[in-house]
């Protein structure tokens, strides 16, 4: 057997020993060696661990398993169908940062220029996605080849030729790329991509019922498998669930006047939902999410007829707030907001606590960074927060 093949082989067995979980979802990948015109280190294309053969040799074999467990864990975690709208450099950066302080937490040993920043530990890619600057000169350690292809265009197969398909391989082809290693394989197509994402999420819940049956499944990773096996709502959804409760319409059997007769008849009752929606203008949170925010809000606002109160804040409320939008107006935020200033939560709430009916909800578009109040109010909070800092009290929703 090969040098490169025995320390690839050598990395695998001892990650199944002393990592079972990393293991056994290794051992879901087909190792090939691949062309170094297109593999510099290695690449993951969610069906096999494509390795440059000079790279391998030049890594210890600590080193091994943890490219090894870097691409399993990258295919385990869905990152190749969790891209969506994401610029692609951006997102595979995002999915390292996720990624790597799993496997240093987890005692595995980074090879050289492996990407890692402490505050990231314990993020998802897409928490971290929004804090890799647009043209980032970062590079991650490996490729990520599932997505880098232009998908073809819709076409009429049985009677246009496809001009981006590529014809099968000469014998010399092959017999090049036989000495050489595999060529680059093609991208996922949708079909493949959901019957992947759907293959690895089994495979991640049957690793992770075997490490933790061995007690070998603890800290960031686990919390990290727990949370991807859950079912996942988007802010979107969750906020629109909740205002629907706060303003469906109900029969109402109190009794009527005398002059309406003696018989109680059910009539069919809508409140109005009043919402407070606070935003955080200190800086941290850009114009145009705050803008792409307030559209979500307006859209389910005009569903529900909700009055909206806006109230932008950084370290006070903005000059001339609070501005009220009823269910038939277009929710925007004001052209004369500027923010910039430090971060308090408590205007908001003092605002609030000076009315004489509290809301249905209050909620707060902030990367939660700033002073909150002593106390939690009576009525519900709904923190949508950009980024990884905590709120001491209401429910927090990651927004991505």
């Amino acid at each position: 057997m090969p040098e490169v093949d025995t320390k690839l082989s050598a990395a695998r067995t001892r990650l199944i020993l002393d990592k079972p979980f990393l293991g056994a979802l290794v051992l879901r990948l087909p190792m090939k060696q691949a062309d170094p015109k297109w593999c510099p280190t290695t690449a993951i294309d969610a069906r096999a661990f494509y390795y440059n053969k000079s790279y391998i040799e030049a890594l210890t074999l600590a080193q091994t398993q943890f490219v090894l467990a870097h691409e399993a864990l990258h295919c385990a975690l869905s990152h190749f169908a969790r891209r969506r709208h994401r610029d692609k450099h951006r997102w595979d950066i995002a999915c390292d940062f996720a990624v790597n302080p799993l496997l240093l937490q987890d005692g595995l040993t980074p090879p050289p220029n492996a990407l890692y920043l402490e505050e990231y530990a314990g993020m998802t890619a897409e928490e971290i996605y929004p804090l890799i600057e647009e043209h980032s000169d970062q590079q991650p350690q490996d490729r990520h080849i599932y997505d880098d292809q232009t998908p073809p265009r819709t076409r009429d197969r049985a009677h246009t030729p496809d001009p981006e398909a590529q014809p099968p391989p000469s014998p010399d082809a092959r017999r090049r790329a036989e000495a050489g290693g595999a060529p680059r394989p093609p991208s996922l197509d949708y079909d493949e991509r959901n019957r992947l994402e759907t293959q690895w999420r089994q495979r991640l819940a049957g690793a992770a019922q075997q490490a933790l049956r061995a007690g070998k499944l603890g800290g960031l990773m686990a919390r990290m498998v727990d949370h991807l096996l859950q079912p996942q709502l988007p802010w979107r959804m969750l906020l629109a669930r909740y205002l629907s409760m706060c303003g469906r319409e109900d029969f109402n059997y109190s009794r009527p006047a005398r002059r309406e007769g003696d018989a109680i008849l059910p009539s069919l009752r809508s409140a109005r939902v009043d919402v407070v929606v606070g935003v955080d203008t200190s800086g941290s949170i850009t114009r145009e999410e705050m803008d792409q925010f307030l559209a979500e809000v307006d859209a389910i606002k005009g569903q529900l007829s909700a009055r909206v109160t806006l109230l932008p804040c950084d370290a006070q409320l903005a000059s001339g707030a609070p501005w009220v939008f009823e269910a038939w107006e277009a929710l925007r935020l004001p052209t004369q907001i500027h923010g910039g200033g430090g971060t308090s939560f408590v205007p908001v709430f003092e605002w609030v606590a000076s009315r004489s009916v509290s809301p249905d909800i209050l909620v707060y578009f902030t990367d939660a960074q700033g002073a909150f109040p002593g106390q939690e109010p009576a009525y519900p909070v709904m923190w949508l927060v950009k980024g990884k800092s905590a709120v001491p009290w209401g429910q927090r929703v990651q927004l991505n």
